[in-house]
């Protein structure tokens, strides 16, 4: 079985939201203008089912190939190969997905991946978390935050400012497709698995947004409380 790391990002086919026919009520919306930015769509926990929303409120999106592997598997028509694409998709601005697609043709491998990849894509929580840098700027994690996905561990820490990413390459291109710039990492379990190691990553950076609003709703609470009290 052979095994190719990440690649160069793939040019972008270009979108037109004009010759775009919406197939779901979320998607028409998008086409009318009703909503102009993903995150709204994001925080509400709305699925996405159509590939093409993201490529209308996202327009900087970015692609690129994890990697790629055969799978094989005996047939009583004979041996049968197909072409596994771990692929990631992101703005560098806080919009970061990952998906994977297997078909017996590469090509058509890539592009189920990429479509994959954008119906799963999350928003993420910046900052600045290391006590060594203070600086202010979302160009690390805020806080530490640990993923898995199967036998695949991954904690991402806060770095200082200028430190760059301190990750394995298929972490390291998933959190710059994110939008983080210093990182440290680590990683335990089966990485040699593409796909879990991906997983593992974006199940990390998840937990930035589900702290970061935890938090933000106790200091609402703790608010009202204080307020209720002063009344």
């Amino acid at each position: 079985m052979r095994r190719r790391g990440p690649k160069r990002p793939r040019p972008k086919k270009e979108f037109s939201i004009d010759l775009w026919q919406p197939r779901t009520s979320i998607g028409r919306t998008v086409k009318e203008r009703q909503i102009t930015e993903i995150s709204k769509i994001l925080r509400q926990g709305t699925p996405i089912k159509e590939t093409e929303i993201v490529d209308a409120l996202v327009p900087k999106l970015e692609e690129n190939i994890l990697g790629v592997s055969l799978a094989q598997r005996m047939h009583k028509s004979g041996r049968r190969v197909k072409y596994r694409v771990v692929a990631v998709v992101g703005n560098q601005d806080g919009i970061v997905g990952v998906g994977h697609g297997s078909t017996r043709e590469i090509s058509s491998s890539i592009r189920k991946a990429m479509g994959t990849a954008r119906l799963n894509v999350i928003e993420i929580a910046r900052g600045c978390g290391s006590w060594e840098c203070g600086c202010g700027r979302p160009h690390s994690v805020p806080f530490k935050v640990t993923g898995e996905s199967g036998s695949v561990s991954v904690t991402v820490k806060p770095a200082p400012r200028g430190l760059g990413l301190a990750a394995a390459e298929v972490p390291r291109v998933i959190l710059r497709m994110a939008g983080i710039r210093d990182a440290w990492t680590r990683s335990d379990g089966q990485t040699r698995t593409t796909l879990n190691f991906a997983f593992a990553t974006i199940d990390a950076l998840k937990q930035t947004t589900r702290i970061a609003l935890r938090e933000q709703f106790k200091e609402h609470v703790n608010i009202g409380e204080a307020g209720e009290a002063g009344g």
